[in-house]
């Protein structure tokens, strides 16, 4: 008992974890909501940190409205997302268009509305996944990728 204590006393502390949303916005013709970064120039949903004392619906919102000027209805969560590598846990909600003008932000050069087709040709895999997983109603789906590839359940 006297070793199993002085070793807990001694351990490393366990990693944290940063929590993220975003939003899968499905305009009526089918078209999605997509982002192209200003930080890196990658294709993705809009989104980002969820803060402190907001709730995971009213960050996506937020996200949603500030990268892209869009005000949405968020309908349902389609799906938690971890990225091993950077231990970032990411909400994703399908939302509705419910007014607003695209325009770009800080965060983000390019905003446009795509097909899922334009989705899977623009987005890397593991953000592609996010959109494609909000359309096939079997929400709300659960994966892990390390950055670049999907890693298999189990």
């Amino acid at each position: 008992m006297l070793l199993y204590m002085s070793q807990s006393q001694e351990a490393t502390p366990p990693p944290l974890h940063s929590v993220s949303v975003a939003g899968v916005v499905v305009r009526e013709d089918g078209r999605l909501l997509a982002i192209r970064r200003a930080d890196n120039g990658t294709w993705e949903l809009p989104g980002g940190v969820l803060e402190l004392a907001e709730t995971p619906e009213a960050g996506v919102a937020r996200e949603v409205l500030e990268e892209t000027g869009i005000h949405v209805e968020v309908d349902e969560l389609t799906g938690v997302y971890k990225n091993t590598t950077r231990g970032i846990v990411a909400l994703v909600f399908r939302c509705k268009p419910s007014g607003g003008t695209e325009r770009t932000s800080s965060e983000s050069t390019a905003v446009e509305w795509l097909t899922p087709d334009e989705v899977s040709e623009r987005m890397a895999e593991v953000y592609a996944i996010r959109l494609l997983d909000a359309l096939d109603g079997n929400a709300p789906h659960v994966r892990s990728h390390d950055g670049k590839h999907l890693i298999p359940a189990g």
